[in-house]
């Protein structure tokens, strides 16, 4: 086509190849076909930097991301998409001002570049001005009324502003749009709870379980529920399904023997109980349902022998430094630690709510201290996983900046 005095119609190709390359993620290719512009026309040099700049921020690069922004952006300072990029990496390099400030200049250089919108508003929630996120989301619904991304991000802000009527509404007008993630599930189910509806909470828990049954969040939730509501048949269900997940961790199997036992099967606990000791022979809650259940079952032979290995283990604790050695790792395994607390407003997702004011874990009756703990630990879990926020079918991730699928009609120019 050059031969045939064709330039602009070849430059179109090269431009239309390097494209495709960056769609099937064949980022080397594209950036040498865009590296071959960096000195022809002023134009192209614009056009190729805005796009390496693009590929080097996805690849993580920001120093030549900036490098190629700044490059585009001196041939023409109200480059919306290359504004766009270099926002991009001041965010990931925290640089929350600069970002914010970059995606203002991009606004006013195309006040209907998306990227620039959704960002900003990103930008504004992480610094915790909801306020002017939701007007930006809202536009943005405006623009893009499918979009599920912003459906999430409108539903996240009402839940991070404690109105949660409206986030119920807009996660539900979500969840028509994705009826089977069920991350929104149980984020809804999470946010009735906060309204101290728990027969709602239960329905959107067990929906999500449904479509996601190794959520280790929501069946720990609906165990919890079981067991509060005494109906331990259900909850060994639940109970056994996380210790086939999680089978190093004895606190499953705990509520499992528990449930049996509670529900009159002294017998069927007393099995697994004397398993578990097999498996954590130091296990001091273990050895002390073992000496009460070989009481109740006039077992009085094993009572002493189980006494008698329930002191050792307990003296075993009282020394300094060492804790309960076995309490939640098995034979050949490293220790497992508890799931941390909750981490204030971490912002994504990530999808429960970290702000939950109604708590599960209050009112379950138990026969011990032990048993209801680990039912409160249960129910708590669904905080330590409120890191959610993704919408499954669609990807969202407040600390990603490639938040809004990337269409042709998105790619940069």
């Amino acid at each position: 086509l050059r031969v045939a005095s064709q330039p602009s119609l070849a430059t179109e190709m090269q431009i239309g190849k390097a494209l495709y390359f960056m769609r099937s993620r064949q980022f080397d290719k594209a950036i040498e076909t865009l590296k071959s512009y960096e000195k022809k026309d002023v134009t192209l040099v614009a056009h190729a930097a805005t796009n390496l700049s693009f590929i080097y921020f996805h690849e993580g690069d920001y120093q030549n991301a900036v490098k190629y922004a700044d490059m585009a952006m001196k041939h023409n300072r109200y480059n919306a998409k290359a504004l766009v990029n270099k926002g991009n990496c001041m965010y990931m390099r925290g640089e929350l001002d600069a970002a914010r400030s970059m995606f203002h200049e991009a606004m006013g250089a195309e006040a209907d570049c998306l990227e620039a919108i959704y960002n900003l508003a990103v930008v504004n929630k992480r610094m915790g001005d909801y306020v002017a996120a939701l007007g930006l989301f809202e536009k943005l619904h405006a623009i893009i009324p499918n979009s599920i991304e912003v459906l999430w991000q409108i539903a996240d802000l009402f839940d991070s502003s404690n109105q949660s009527r409206s986030a119920i509404k807009w996660f539900k007008i979500l969840n028509s749009r994705v009826p089977t993630d069920p991350a929104v599930l149980a984020r809804i189910g999470n946010i009735y709870l906060k309204e101290e509806d728990e027969a709602q909470a239960f329905h959107y828990h067990q929906e999500s379980y449904r479509y996601f049954p190794v959520n280790m969040n929501v069946i720990s939730w609906l165990g919890a529920y079981f067991v509060k509501n005494e109906m331990y048949e259900k909850a060994v269900t639940y109970f056994e399904r996380a210790a086939q997940i999680q089978p190093n961790e004895v606190k499953w199997k705990l509520m499992v023997a528990s449930c049996h036992r509670r529900s009159g099967d002294y017998q069927l606990a007393f099995e697994i109980y004397r398993a578990i000791h097999t498996d954590y022979p130091e296990n001091v809650e273990c050895l002390r349902y073992l000496v009460h259940i070989c009481d109740d079952l006039g077992k009085k032979d094993q009572v002493h022998e189980y006494v008698t290995k329930l002191r050792k283990a307990e003296r075993a604790m009282e020394q300094p430094g060492m804790g309960q050695p076995a309490d939640s790792q098995g034979p050949g395994s490293s220790p497992q630690t508890s799931p941390p607390p909750p981490q204030q407003q971490q912002q994504q997702y990530h999808g429960y709510d970290e702000n939950v004011s109604s708590n599960p874990r209050n009112g379950y009756g138990g026969e011990s201290e032990y048993e209801q703990s680990l039912v409160a630990r249960a129910g708590a879990d669904v905080k330590a996983g409120a890191n959610l926020k993704k919408v499954a079918a669609g990807g969202a991730d407040e600390e990603h900046f490639a938040d809004i699928s990337l269409g042709d009609d998105l790619l940069p120019p």
